[in-house]
């Protein structure tokens, strides 16, 4: 099985509705974001999936989430965990991914997302609980 990850960042405020400390107060954070695919075939050329068309999705959906108030979007319900931010991505990359020949074979090998709020917090999301 092969796996290779693709990464990027974005800033965010965002505070959490349900919760009962210091986070339920708006504070920001500098996400790092982590996409990975996997898969057992190689491609003609020797890659699994191509770097560049895994960051330019990526890029695409995190640059919605960039410099905004994360509560903003419904999507969310009030509550913008990095679990939950973890699978908007994941779905956002999935269809952006979809819209090209190149990018569905790609969205296939999609496999998880990682959402570091801190180096030392992280929350993944993965499709069917792979």
């Amino acid at each position: 099985m092969f796996t290779v990850r693709v990464e990027s960042e974005f800033a965010a405020a965002h505070f959490l509705s349900h919760y009962h400390g210091k986070c339920e107060n708006l504070h920001g954070h500098n996400y790092r974001v982590r996409l990975w695919a996997r898969g057992a075939e190689l491609s003609e050329g020797g890659m699994l999936a191509d770097f560049g068309i895994l960051k330019q999705a990526l890029r695409a959906v995190i640059a919605e989430l960039d410099h905004t108030n994360l509560n903003d979007k419904a999507i969310f319900e009030g509550d913008p965990s990095a679990e939950r931010i973890a699978r908007y991505i994941y779905n956002g990359v999935e269809a952006e991914l979809s819209r090209t020949k190149d990018g569905a074979q790609a969205a296939a090998l999609l496999y998880a997302v990682d959402v570091y709020e801190t180096p030392v917090n992280m929350a993944r999301y993965t499709r069917d609980g792979a």
